[in-house]
This record gives C-alpha cells, structure tokens and sequence, in this order.
C-alpha cells in the first residue's frame, strides 16, 4: 500500500481532511476540542476531547455525511500568521492548544492558522485550496487516546480517516484494506485455531492452540534439521539471567529500557532476557578451545521477554515473549568470510524452498558521529564493516546501507521482507561481533600457542518463529501448504454406513501424515465447505466408486476439481509437494 505520508500530494490532501473532519465534529458535538490531528503512512487521525461522549460505530456514518456537506459547500481554505500573543488569545478557550501554542518557542514570531468557513486551527501546513477537493474520503477507525500518550493523563476520542484525489482511489485502497483484513494473521490464527490471546494472562502474552503448536514444531524441525546438517549443535538455556550477566555484555546500559523490571531473589537480581547471546557466551567459556575447533556454531530456539508499549503489540508479530531462531558461531577472524557467506546462503536456501521472494538486504552500520550507542573502537568497526561488504559484493548481493541501524557491539545483515499486510520489517539478521568476546573475556588456542579472542556471529534465520508464522499466515492467505499445514488431509466418507470403514483403512495407511476423517452426520456438501473453511491442503471423498475400486478421489483447496487416482499414485502426489513445500 502506498504510504500517504511520504506523498507529498497524498499528504497534503489528508491534512487538509483532518482539518474537514475536525470542523464537522464542531459542528456535531459543539463543546468539541482538539488536540493533534497528524498525518500518518495509512491516512490522518484527529485527538478529541468529547467531554462525557464516546464516539461509537453510529457516529461515523454522521460525522461522514457532515464532512460531505461541509466539502460540498466548497469554502477556500485561508492561511493566516499571527503573533504568539494574538494565538493565545485567539484560543484561550482550548487548553490543548494553549498547551501548544506555549510549547512554542518565543523565538517564533509567526504562527500560522488554517481557516475553512467557520472553523479555525493551529497548523504548519500546507493545505490544498478548497475543500471541495476533500469529497474523497472515508473513516476507517476510532479508539481512545491518552493525551501526549500519557497513561496518566486524560483518555481522549482518535478517529482515523484517508483521503484521495478520486472516487476510483479511495474504492482501490479500500478494497485492497478489505484484502488486507482477509489475510490479518490476528484473524487468521483465531479462524484456524493457531494461537489465542487473553487479558488475565497479559497482553502480548499469546498461547499456541494444538493446530499452532503444530505449526511451530513443524517448522522448528526443518530449521533445527538444516542447521544439523551445517554443524550446528542446538543447546537450551533459561529464559531469564542474573542482571551482573546483562551488565558484562553491555545490554544493561545499553538496553535496559526494553527490558521487564529486574526481580529481587535471596539478594541477587534476576531479569527476563531480552536476547540469549550473553548465555551463549557463557556456553562457550564453559571449555577450553583450540583454532582446530573453530568455527563452533550454537543454535536455540529460545525463550526471550521484552517490554513492548502495549499500543505496538500486534498478534504474533509484536509481543512480549517470543521464540529466535537463533544461532552463535564462534569462528577466527580468517573464518570470518566463509561463515557469513554460509549464513547468507542458508538464508537464500531457506527462502528459496519457502517461496519467499519479495525481500531485500539492508546493510546496518554505526553512525560514526554516535559516541555514546556504539561501542568505541574505530578500527574494530571499520573492519567489521568492510568484511560484510567484502561478504556482500563477492556473492552479487544487493543491498542498500543504513546508517545508525547496527547493533551495539557490530554492523549487521538485515534481510527485509514487505509483508501482504503493513510496513516492511526484519525477517532474518546476521550481526558480526568483535565487543562481547572480548567482554566476557573469550579465548581459543591459536596454532602459535598463544590465546586469541574469538569473533562471534550473531544469527536468526526467522528471526522469531512468532513473526515467521505471522508472515507466512498472512503470505498464504492461512492456507498453509501441505507440509506445514495442521491438518494435511481430510477424509470425508459420502456415507459413514457404507464408506467409513474404508475411510478408516485409508487413515490408518496414512500414519505418517496428519489426517482426520469427518464422520459427522452431515451433509457431504456442509462438510466439504467446512473442509474449505478450515483450508485443509487436500479433501479426500470416500464413496461406493471409490470401495469398489479401491482408489481415492481427492480435491484440492482452491480447485473445484475431483481428481480419482490410486492409493499409490496419491502417495507419490503428496510426498512430491511435501518435498517441494508447494
């Protein structure tokens, strides 16, 4: 979707509609005050203080047919610059622009006013000329707004609306909102039964249903069974860690702010981790080791608690406890290429083999002017940096740099994929890191006999397993293909008197594959829509053709099409797309 924000002609229009929206709601509810009403990447929302009223769903198709007239009318939208002073008077009756208008700095002599008919506010600006040109429109949500997002301040009405130069554009983007909300993995994992969420165990706190744990194992496996193949050795540690650990590596200062409060425990301070490498680090420092054991490459799916606000919390995508699919290869500095070489080819390897093609590679460095985030030593950062691109370039990667996005302690590898639904995000990562072996003093036994501090390789190829799920959900539409789908195949017998003995035997030759049979007594027609409700991969229709013949008619989700076949001929079927993750 395109963001309305970063156009310059899109946000000109839907700041001038947040400034319609406001006049009608004036016009509605009199008392009305305004607090901010910004434009953001989807449209415009205004703040409001309503006094004792709570705008409902009832309210919006009137505030709508309000702002139609109002633009109807076709008034100029006027431009005005006044004295601080002549603001203050102007609206000494707002207390929520007074606070603005005083936040202001007195060096700003100018302060500029938007005037549309009967309706005046503060803002910047630019406007378009009239508001005839702000027919266009439509409001999408409301919700409660803390006040400067103060929770102890007072609660006021955000109403979020869009706007567009033409009827066909709004009725495009609203379609493609309808579409979005059909692939909403929030949706999605409560129709399918992945995952649910409730209040009494905490927000952002989600708990995989049997469907979900299924579809998490699956892929914890075939991420667990390629890193193997790698070397990788797959450890367990605990999801929380004594605050004199976070303080070594340098996560306590650096941080803290994204991490729940430290807990007090027979006079030692514990806090729930936000990241496992400094457990990792510890791993490692366990043994003593020699260059001939290097690269040693650790892998967990491990347990990590952040503090989200509760305003960013997003299903599976943003939470408070998720699962990385993370890894640590400790390696010398000559191994340095050839393991994030095999780091990035595991990633393509991996998208590859899960269709995953709408993706890029942003290269994260320091911002050299930073002298407090990144950890000081510019000839450690210059050759991080310079190895990734070495790295980068030999494999006719492209990529982009952002500056100010590394780590701490390292430059890193994000790989960015635009989702069906929202704004980019991270996927998977790979970080070089010079700083925590040196931290917590880590040392091998190089072939000169002298001990030298290993570089370390910070990874995750789904990043969390919450958000890949999240994705891959919102990819597929929740029709999950048939190797990761909870329910493979489903077995529906025409007529459980005469069929569900055969629609048993074809279950019990099937063991090796997640398969239920629909035995209810009903019609086949309700269970094969169920079937397509439940977006089963594969529907298997058991009839007297298919006892007397001893074959298996099969549908696929998404085909109006019955396929008859034989039981091995089937088989070869199903293992070919389970092999080829189709």
């Amino acid at each position: 979707m395109i963001n309305i924000k970063e156009d310059e002609k899109l946000n000109k229009l839907n700041h001038s509609c947040a400034h319609l929206m406001a006049q009608a709601i004036k016009h509605l509810y009199p008392e009305a005050k305004f607090w901010v009403g910004p434009v953001i990447e989807d449209g415009f929302y205004y703040d409001i203080d309503l006094g004792d009223k709570v705008i409902s769903e009832e309210d919006i198709p009137l505030i709508e047919k309000e702002m139609k007239k109002i633009a109807k009318d076709g008034k100029r939208i006027v431009r005005h610059e006044i004295s601080k002073k002549e603001a203050l008077e102007m609206f000494k009756d707002d207390p929520y622009k007074i606070d603005l208008i005083e936040r202001m700095d007195e060096s700003d002599t100018v302060i500029s006013c938007y005037t549309q008919g009967d309706f005046t506010d503060l803002c910047r600006g630019p406007h378009v000329e009239s508001v005839k040109e702000l027919k266009n429109f439509k409001l999408l949500k409301f919700s409660g707004a803390y006040w400067k997002g103060d929770a102890s301040n007072k609660m006021l009405q955000r109403i979020y609306g869009i706007c567009f130069p033409t009827e066909e554009e709004l009725n495009n983007y609203l379609q493609e909102l309808e579409e979005a909300k059909m692939r909403d993995h929030r949706k999605l994992g409560k129709d399918l039964g992945i995952f649910m969420t409730n209040d009494l165990v905490g927000k952002g706190l989600p708990m995989y249903l049997p469907n979900g744990y299924i579809v998490w194992e699956t892929l914890e496996n075939y991420i667990k069974g390629k890193e193997r193949k790698l070397g990788y050795l797959h450890v367990l540690t605990p999801p929380l860690g004594n605050v004199e650990l976070y303080k070594t590596s340098g996560h306590w200062d650096h941080y803290k702010d994204n991490m729940f409060p430290k807990m007090e425990v027979e006079g030692e301070e514990f806090v729930l981790r936000p990241m496992n490498c400094p457990h990792h680090m510890m791993i490692y420092a366990n043994s003593i080791h020699s260059y001939k054991d290097l690269p040693i490459r650790i892998g967990e799916i491990a347990r990590d608690c952040r503090f989200e606000a509760s305003g960013a919390l997003k299903g599976i995508e943003r939470v408070r406890t998720f699962c990385q699919n993370d890894a640590h290869i400790f390696v010398t500095p000559e191994q340095i290429e050839s393991e994030f070489s095999l780091v990035v080819n595991l990633i393509l390897e991996v998208y590859k083999e899960l269709h995953i093609t709408n993706y890029h590679f942003e290269l994260s460095l320091r911002d050299k002017e930073d002298k407090v985030k990144y950890y000081p030593d510019d000839d450690m950062w210059n050759k991080a940096e310079n190895t990734l691109r070495k790295v980068l370039d030999d494999l006719k990667i492209d990529y982009v740099e952002k500056i100010g996005e590394a780590a701490f302690y390292g430059p890193k590898l994000d790989v960015q994929v635009k989702p069906a639904v929202g704004n980019e995000y991270t996927l998977s990562t790979c970080q070089l890191d010079f700083c925590l072996p040196m931290k917590f003093d880590l040392t091998y036994i190089d072939s000169d006999g002298e001990k030298k501090t290993p570089v370390v390789l910070h990874r995750a190829v789904f990043g969390s397993l919450d958000r890949f799920i999240a994705y891959y959900l919102e990819e597929t539409k929740g029709a999950l293909p048939l190797w990761l789908a909870p329910v493979q195949i489903n077995i529906i017998p025409v007529n459980n008197e005469y069929h569900l003995e055969y629609a048993k035997e074809i279950k019990a030759k099937l063991s090796d594959y997640r398969v239920k049979i629909d035995d209810r007594e009903e019609k086949l027609g309700y269970k094969m829509r169920e079937s397509v409700v439940n977006k089963i991969p594969v529907t298997l229709i058991l009839g007297q053709k298919e006892v007397d013949n001893q074959t298996i008619s099969y549908r696929l989700y998404g085909s109006e099409e019955t396929v008859t076949v034989s039981y091995d001929e089937f088989i070869k079927f199903i293992e070919d797309k389970i092999e080829n993750k189709d």
